[in-house]
């Protein structure tokens, strides 16, 4: 295994400790080099360069997903990364409610929903 997939299996299994095995499982049989292509770059590269922590990352990527408007999936699972890194619940609200300003409120109403699944999943646990 090479450095960068090392630094990026430590990375993602910190931010999304199910969902990592997960994505691998889910792409080892029709694109494995996908799965092997996420964990090196993103989460071997970017989210291991210095200059922000695993928060400050996680946080950007829940505006980013939120102002893209059609990513619930990889919403709810920055979400839950988020918190897993030491974001509050609070600090994803007003992350998302950001995005209304400018994404559009639509994109924050369903961001703000996203939202909610991950927290109710995560009450019934």
């Amino acid at each position: 295994m090479s450095d960068r997939y090392e630094k990026g299996l430590k990375n993602i299994e910190k931010i999304h400790p199910e969902a990592s095995k997960a994505l691998m499982k889910n792409l080892e049989d029709i694109a494995p080099d996908l799965g092997k292509f996420v964990i090196e770059f993103p989460y071997g590269e970017v989210y291991d360069r210095p200059g922000l922590d695993l928060k400050s990352r996680e946080i950007a990527t829940v505006a980013a997903l939120t102002a893209l408007g059609d990513t619930k999936p990889e919403l709810k699972d920055h979400i839950k990364g988020s918190l897993n890194v030491g974001c509050s619940r609070q600090e994803i609200i007003e992350v998302i409610m950001q995005m209304a300003v400018y994404a559009g409120f639509p994109r924050a109403i369903n961001g703000i929903s996203a939202a909610k699944e991950v927290f109710e999943e995560l009450d019934q646990d």
